[in-house]
């Protein structure tokens, strides 16, 4: 499980390197955008439940597709980060999220037949990255 939380930790390390500033506060966004503080804790929680979701499924599964596309999905993860902040290209991160989106999806579905746990662990991701898609195309549309 360590390893597991190790390996998040290092795809969350983009959000580290990449922060909003200067050029996010001075974007346009909805009035319904949650206040900086919020994501940080919101993140570091579903941190941990994609680690002990990766971790559970690699236990008995680590051949799985399933497994599989939570690498991916990983992977997805960690450029966002860098692609919306470092990059400033919202229209781009907007696809990266939206792929990110799509395998989260798929990760439940594949999971659900091997890990119920790990399954249901991703929910919450699934849910807040919808609304982060949400969020990454209204400031696309916005700006």
């Amino acid at each position: 499980l360590a390893v597991f939380i190790a390996l998040v930790v290092g795809a969350a390390s983009s959000g580290v390197f990449f922060r909003p500033g200067e050029w996010y506060r001075g974007l346009r966004k909805p009035s319904w955008t949650p206040p900086n503080w919020l994501f940080g804790p919101v993140w570091s929680v579903l941190y941990v439940m994609i680690a002990i979701s990766g971790w559970r499924l690699w236990e008995n599964h680590h051949m799985s597709g399933a497994m599989a596309v939570w690498w991916i999905a990983l992977s997805f993860n960690f450029l966002w980060s860098p692609v919306f902040f470092g990059m400033q290209m919202p229209g781009l991160a907007l696809v990266v999220i939206l792929i990110l989106l799509s395998l989260i999806v798929t990760f439940i579905a594949l999971a659900r037949e091997k890990d119920h746990v790990a399954a249901w662990l991703f929910v919450p991701y699934a849910v807040w990255v919808s609304f982060a898609t949400l969020l990454n195309a209204a400031i696309w549309w916005l700006n």
